[in-house]
């Protein structure tokens, strides 16, 4: 493989993924933050960018579990 397909690859891994997501978690937890002090509260905007956050973690789950998954009991 050549160097800039395997680049490529790596640009497209689940572990790259899996940062990316964690990244972009936590931004949302920071913008969710700020938006709450906000006076007036924009409830919408807020529940919204929740909704996102909760999708990120369950994303960030279900990747963990494919690069890791859990050893038969």
């Amino acid at each position: 493989m050549d160097p800039d397909a395997q680049q490529e690859q790596n640009h497209h891994s689940p572990e790259r993924r899996l940062i990316e997501l964690r990244i972009e978690h936590a931004d949302l937890d920071s913008l969710i933050d700020r938006a709450a002090e906000q006076s007036p509260v924009d409830e919408l905007a807020l529940r919204r960018l929740k909704k996102r956050r909760l999708m990120l973690r369950d994303m960030i789950a279900r990747l963990e579990g494919e690069l890791d998954p859990p050893e038969p009991a």
